[in-house]
């Protein structure tokens, strides 16, 4: 039996891994313009933890999630997603003191037990940001544009963003009861997963693709029909501020997430180029999720987006890669060379110089083919002559030009047309 990776699970190999650090690098550089901090947080929790959090009715609890009993008896979980995650971590380490806006970002893997499909695996990567601390809508509205601004970064303008409002704890329960009245007089139409949903969580319905279930929540009543003075008036000025930006968006009514933590502003950036598996961002707010763990009342919000789907959509061409290729090139020609070629790379990359050279006994035309491949720049030659006078050959691979240089000032010739500090 051959060895694979497990179904569901993939290799990020060379040629790909460029475009995550871009992704990575702009995400980063955006959220110190922002004023984000970086938080590391553990792959694994209790498993109380999302219980509590994602809510007990939910396909990641129920269906999802990765759990296991360790040695000590205790139940353990590979994080699903990283906002209760956050959360703990908030709490724990009581960074509500001094009261304050606090913006914190992470990067790293996720796991859920999914059916792997395009855009969908069992361990995947995201990008999480979260500000506690504040109710004002503003903070919303900065979220969307630190997205809106990323996706543009990356030359992605061709996305929707879809917005709504979830309602609170004051007018959601008066929906929540008439959306479980009109699906209860439907529920022959609705598959078997919405039709456990009724009595458990009768918004996760719009989550569901089945084509029936589709149809039917197109007649269903909307939360914005059910939204109280305060919900109205934050959506307002949470669209407000969005339009002052120009920051375009689409109102969705039937939007949810599949969270039970999510109040007042959700939204979700899709693209039509992704297929079913649509959204490559998703985030709300959820202003009572850190009293319910243990916290203090603290309003919060925050998002995550997919890695995975945001690079299928890149378009290598337009993005500054960085493919790791050597800036010089060393080939060696004769015996007694190897030692002075060693040193040669130690100095150069002591200077922070890409270089590379090839290790086995090859014919210089074979080296310099090795070298082209490579797309160094420069290749330097070093030879048993050349060496004796106390110098190398270095040839420019564009020009097809070669000229000798002094070996005791080898390192500032080669910074020097490399046109390094």
């Amino acid at each position: 039996m051959s060895l694979r990776a497990v179904r569901g699970v993939k290799d990020i190999l060379p040629g790909e891994v460029e475009l995550w650090e871009v992704v990575e690098a702009e995400a980063r550089r955006l959220f110190k313009t922002f004023g984000y901090a970086e938080i590391k947080i553990p792959v694994f929790e209790h498993t109380s933890l999302f219980a509590r959090s994602l809510g007990e009715t939910t396909d990641i609890v129920q269906k999802e999630m990765y759990t296991f009993e360790d040695r000590g008896g205790d139940s353990i979980t590979l994080r699903p997603e990283a906002t209760a995650s956050l959360v703990r971590a908030y709490i724990e380490h009581n960074l509500f003191h001094p009261p304050r806006l606090l913006k914190v970002f992470t990067i790293g893997p996720m796991f859920r037990y999914e059916r792997p499909q395009a855009g969908r695996f069992r361990q995947f990567y995201q990008v999480n940001a979260e500000a506690f601390g504040s109710d004002n809508p503003a903070v919303d509205a900065e979220i969307l544009v630190f997205v809106d601004k990323l996706l543009r970064a990356l030359h992605l303008d061709d996305l929707e963003v879809r917005l709504n409002s979830l309602g609170d704890e004051a007018c959601r329960p008066r929906y929540t009861e008439a959306l479980t009245a009109f699906l209860q007089r439907r529920r022959d139409a609705l598959c078997e997963d919405c039709d456990q949903r009724i009595d458990l969580n009768p918004m996760r319905v719009f989550d569901c693709k089945t084509p029936g279930c589709q149809e039917l929540k197109e007649a269903a009543p909307t939360i914005g029909e059910y939204l109280c003075e305060a919900c109205v008036d934050h959506f307002e000025q949470v669209k407000a501020h969005l339009a002052r930006v120009d920051i375009p968006v689409h109102l969705d009514p039937q939007l949810v997430r599949g969270l039970d933590y999510y109040t007042r502003t959700t939204f979700e950036v899709v693209s039509a180029r992704l297929g079913a598996q649509d959204a490559v961002c998703g985030g709300g707010r959820y202003d009572g999720l850190v009293e319910a763990l243990g916290g203090p009342p603290t309003p919060a919000i925050g998002f995550a987006i997919g890695i995975e789907r945001l690079v299928s959509l890149l378009d290598r061409s337009r993005l500054p890669l960085d493919e790791g290729t050597p800036q010089l090139f060393i080939a060696t020609v004769g015996e007694g060379v190897d030692e002075v070629a060693f040193e040669i790379m130690h100095a150069l990359r002591s200077a922070s110089i890409r270089v590379e050279r090839e290790y086995e006994s090859r014919s210089l035309k074979a080296q310099m083919k090795v070298a082209d491949r490579s797309k160094a720049q420069y290749t330097l030659i070093l030879g048993g002559d050349e060496l004796a006078r106390g110098a190398a050959l270095l040839r420019n691979m564009a020009a097809s030009s070669q000229e000798e240089i002094a070996l005791d000032s080898l390192v500032e010739e080669i910074k020097a047309r490399l046109a390094l500090p």
